[in-house]
C-alpha cells in the first residue's frame, strides 16, 4: 500500500481540525439557538396563562364567565399563532379561539401546570396547561394554551441544511489551503531533497541557505550543511591519498621495470645479475612496508585495532628506544635525554611504534649537534609524553594536517627512503587513539614538540574513554 506523502497528511490533518471545530461551533450554536426560541415561547405562554389567572380568577362566579370572554379575547385573540381553550371541570369548553382547534386528548388534563410539545404531520406545537381556580366552584377550570412553532422548526432544518452544506465547502477549501500552506512550508525539505539527490563529487561544496528557511528547520539544514561539508573533506582526503599512493608506489615500480630493462637488453655476468637483484629488493621492501603500514590504517579506520590492556611504565619503553636510537643520533651528534616517568594500559608493541615514529621523525628534522628530548608527565588525569627537538618551525596551517596519510609540509613532495614514505605520523595517531588517547603538534620559536596525552592507568583500566582533556 502506497503511503500518503507528508504534504497530503498534513493538508488531511488540517481539514480535519477546521472540520472538527466548524461542527462543534454549528451544533453549540443550533442547541443554544433551540434553547433560545423554545424559552422565548414558554415564557410568551406563562406570560399569557398568568393573565388568563388573573382574569379567571376575578371571577364572582363561574355563572359569570361570559362577561370574561371579551378580555380573554382581548387577551388571546391578539396574537396570531396561540390557540387558548378554556374547559370546565366536566371537559366542557368555556372558551375557544380559534374555534376550531383539535388537542390530543391527554393534553387536555393537568395536575399542575406543565409543559409539553406536539406535532401534528408537518406542524409542530409547544402547549402549557394549567388549572385556574374560579371562587363559588369547588373544581378548577382548566386553561390550555398551544403555541404554533412550525416556522421555527423549519427555520432550524434550513439552518441545518446549510450548516451541512457550508461545513462540506469548508472541509474542501480548507483542505486546499492547507496543502498550499504545508507545500509551502515544506518547501525547504524539497530543496534539501533535491540537493541531496544531485549530489555528486563535483558538487560537494554547494550548500543550502540559512536566510529563508524557517527556525523549526534551520538545526535539520545546519545538519545537512555540516555532513556535506565532511562529505567533502572526506572526498578531498580520499582523493589527495589515491594521488600519495599513486606518486608513492610509482617510483619503485619506476625503479624495478627500468633496473629489469637494464639488465634484459643483454647479457650478463652473474655480479650483475645480483647487483640488480638487491636493487629490486629495497624497493620491494619499500613497497612491502607501504602495504603494511596501510593495511594497519585501514584496520585503525574500521576499529578492527584493539590494543592489549596492561599496565606498561613509559620511560622503560622510551629508555630501549633510545638506545636503540643512539648509534643513529651519535652519528650526528645529536643527543637524546629522557625526563619524567609515568605509566599507561595499553599494548607495549602498539605505543613501541608509535614512539618510535615520533623519534625516527625528529631525528630527521634536528639539525647537528642538538638535542632530542623526551618529557613524560603524570597527574590524575591523564598522562603526557612529549617528544621535542629544535629546527625550522612548521607554518600554523600545516600542524592540524601532519597526521593525515602521505603529507608533507614540504609542497615539492620530497621522495624519504624506504621508511619515510609520509605514514608514519598518521599510524602514531590511530595507536594512540585505539588507546582513547589524542596527539597533537606545537611548533614555535624554532622548537617543534609533538605530544601523545593517554588517560591515566586508574581510569582506563576498565577501558573507559574519557574524551579529550587539556594540558595543564
Amino acid at each position: 500500500m502506497r503511503r500518503l506523502s507528508l504534504t497530503v497528511r498534513l493538508s488531511l490533518m488540517f481539514m480535519l481540525a477546521v472540520t472538527a471545530v466548524l461542527t462543534v461551533a454549528g451544533l453549540g450554536f443550533n442547541h443554544l439557538s433551540q434553547l433560545h426560541f423554545k424559552s422565548l415561547d414558554q415564557h410568551t405562554l406563562l406570560e399569557k396563562l398568568q393573565s388568563s389567572q388573573s382574569i379567571l380568577g376575578a371571577l364572582p362566579s363561574i355563572e359569570a364567565f361570559d362577561e370574561a370572554k371579551p378580555q380573554l379575547q382581548a387577551l388571546l385573540g391578539a396574537h396570531r399563532e396561540l390557540t387558548a381553550i378554556i374547559l370546565d371541570s366536566n371537559a366542557k369548553v368555556l372558551f375557544a379561539d380559534p374555534a376550531q382547534v383539535s388537542i390530543p386528548e391527554r393534553f387536555r388534563t393537568s395536575a399542575g401546570q406543565r409543559d409539553w410539545e406536539w406535532q401534528d404531520q408537518e406542524q409542530m406545537f409547544r402547549g402549557m396547561t394549567a388549572q385556574v381556580a374560579v371562587t363559588g366552584q369547588e373544581k378548577p377550570l382548566t386553561v390550555i394554551l398551544v403555541l404554533e412553532v412550525t416556522h421555527h422548526m423549519s427555520f432550524f432544518v434550513t439552518l441545518q441544511r446549510w450548516f451541512w452544506i457550508g461545513l462540506v465547502i469548508s472541509a474542501l477549501v480548507s483542505a486546499g489551503l492547507g496543502w498550499v500552506v504545508a507545500r509551502s512550508g515544506l518547501r525547504p525539505l524539497r530543496q534539501v531533497t533535491a540537493l541531496a539527490a544531485s549530489m555528486s563529487a563535483k558538487s560537494l561544496k554547494e550548500r543550502i541557505p540559512m536566510a529563508p528557511i524557517p527556525l523549526e528547520l534551520q538545526q535539520l539544514v545546519s545538519s545537512f550543511n555540516a555532513m556535506l561539508a565532511r562529505l567533502d573533506d572526506a572526498f578531498v582526503r580520499l582523493s589527495n591519498f589515491s594521488a600519495d599512493i599513486a606518486h608513492e608506489l610509482r617510483t619503485p615500480v619506476s625503479n624495478l621495470m627500468t633496473h629489469t630493462e637494464v639488465v634484459l637488453s643483454r647479457k650478463r655476468n652473474t655480479e650483475d645479475y645480483e647487483e640488480t637483484l638487491y636493487s629490486n629488493l629495497d624497493d620491494l621492501t619499500r613497497m612491502s612496508r607501504m602495504i603494511d603500514d596501510m593495511l594497519f590504517l585501514a584496520k585503525a579506520d574500521n576499529g578492527l585495532i584493539i590494543p592489549e590492556r596492561k599496565r606498561i611504565a613509559l620511560e622503560e619503553v622510551v629508555a630501549k628506544l633510545l638506545e636503540y636510537y643512539y648509534l643513529l643520533a651519535d652519528e650526528r651528534g645529536i643527543e637524546l635525554e629522557l625526563s619524567g616517568s609515568g605509566s599507561v594500559q595499553g599494548d607495549v608493541l602498539m605505543l613501541h611504534r608509535a614512539i618510535s615514529n615520533l623519534l625516527s621523525n625528529a631525528l630527521r628534522y634536528t639539525p647537528q649537534g642538538k638535542t632530542i628530548s623526551v618529557q613524560i608527565r603524570q597527574n590524575n588525569v591523564s598522562t603526557v609524553l612529549t617528544v621535542g627537538n629544535p629546527g625550522e618551525p612548521i607554518p600554523p596551517e600545516h600542524l592540524e594536517r601532519l597526521f593525515d596519510r602521505f603529507y608533507r609540509v614540504d609542497p615539492a613532495r620530497r621522495e624519504g627512503g624506504p621508511s619515510n614514505a609520509g605514514l608514519g605520523l598518521a599510524i602514531a595517531r590511530s595507536i594512540v587513539e585505539a588507546h582513547q588517547g589524542r596527539i597533537w603538534c606545537t611548533s614555535t620559536s624554532g622548537w617543534t614538540a609533538f605530544h601523545m596525552e593517554f588517560p591515566s592507568p586508574e581510569i582506563s583500566k576498565d577501558g573507559l574513554s574519557l574524551g579529550r582533556w587539556t594540558v595543564s
